[in-house]
């Protein structure tokens, strides 16, 4: 009998195990954020385990549109609501309205019913400028995106290229609602002239920034926070005109492999728990109610953010990229 007892319950362990739904999730978010984003879903969702597929907003983007006939990945998990933006007209996202949908803002997720994404938390443009480096050369501290232009700045600035990056998208974006598209093309007429180079990555900028590799990198606020907090001779400055942000949302994806567990993600990442996840190391959490202060940042920068319109930039996306590169791209790193 004893034996009899050991057999089923190993047969039911192995049948639960072989039960653990492995999902593909496409993400942006920083690396750090991977493991306890992973770990704190997979406790609450037995028999569901996470692979993370991690890239830039815009290699994301166009590797979902790639794959729009034969989809690997089941969800879209912290990608820039500008992208889902572009991804839901093409299709590629399935309309699904998670149970808690109706506690996050408005602003926050896909205007359609049922939506296609919806918000987690924001990321808000930031200089990050290196002070001991800036004090070597006499370069003074900028407080506002004009102030970039200035000649003191040629070959000290470091910014996200828009085509692989969320955050330089971000920012081409935002000046270009905030200033007007004129005079947003000739203040980035302007920045290009003192760029030094454009990154792939987001982060790059404010790490190389920390690393006095540049002076001024435009970047984000959480990765400038980290800097900071690492010890790194940065101040950050949000400027008070245009200052862009994003919205790091998720998506199930239409034709997902693993379905029923997309879904299953999809109300755990629109849970209570998963909102308080996030206000840990965010200064915005898509419920505005769990958000906090959080080390080296204004407590107020919610309200510091202009006012973005996701569609107006998701529709106008692949005009404005092709422009861009049009006049910059001779600057941008070579891609890997």
């Amino acid at each position: 009998m004893r034996l009899l007892v050991v057999l089923a319950t190993t047969v039911l362990a192995l049948s639960g195990v072989a039960r653990a739904q492995e999902v593909v999730v496409y993400t942006s978010y920083e690396r750090e954020d991977l493991a306890p984003y992973k770990a704190r879903a997979e406790k609450d969702l037995p028999g569901i385990t996470i692979r993370w597929v991690h890239d830039a907003n815009g290699v994301l983007t166009a590797r979902l549109l790639a794959e729009k006939a034969n989809p690997r990945a089941d969800a879209v998990w912290g990608v820039a609501a500008s992208s889902l933006g572009q991804l839901a007209e093409a299709d590629v996202l399935l309309p699904y309205a998670p149970p808690g949908l109706a506690r996050i803002p408005a602003k926050f997720r896909d205007p359609a019913n049922p939506p296609r994404w919806f918000g987690n938390s924001a990321w808000v443009a930031a200089i990050v400028f290196n002070e001991a480096e800036a004090r070597k050369l006499g370069i003074p501290k900028p407080e506002t995106w004009a102030d970039l232009t200035k000649p003191v700045y040629k070959g000290k600035i470091v910014m996200p290229h828009p085509l692989s990056s969320g955050t330089g998208f971000l920012d081409v974006s935002a000046w270009l609602q905030a200033f007007g598209e004129e005079e947003g093309w000739k203040f980035m007429d302007g920045l290009h002239e003192n760029i030094w180079r454009y990154t792939h990555s987001g982060s790059q900028p404010a790490t190389l920034a920390a690393r006095g590799e540049a002076v001024v990198g435009i970047a984000f606020d959480i990765r400038a926070a980290r800097e900071l907090a690492q010890g790194a001779p940065v101040a950050i400055v949000f400027p008070e005109k245009g200052l862009g942000w994003e919205m790091n949302a998720f998506a199930v994806v239409k034709g997902a492999p693993h379905l029923e567990a997309a879904k299953k993600l999809a109300d755990w990442a629109a849970s209570d728990a998963a909102m308080q996840m996030y206000a840990e190391t965010r200064a915005v959490a898509a419920r505005p109610e769990f958000s906090k202060p959080v080390k080296n940042l204004p407590p107020n920068l919610a309200d510091l953010l202009m006012v973005n319109d996701f569609a107006w930039a998701a529709a106008n996306r692949e005009r404005i990229l092709a422009e861009w590169s049009k006049r910059y791209d001779t600057k941008a790193d070579p891609k890997k």
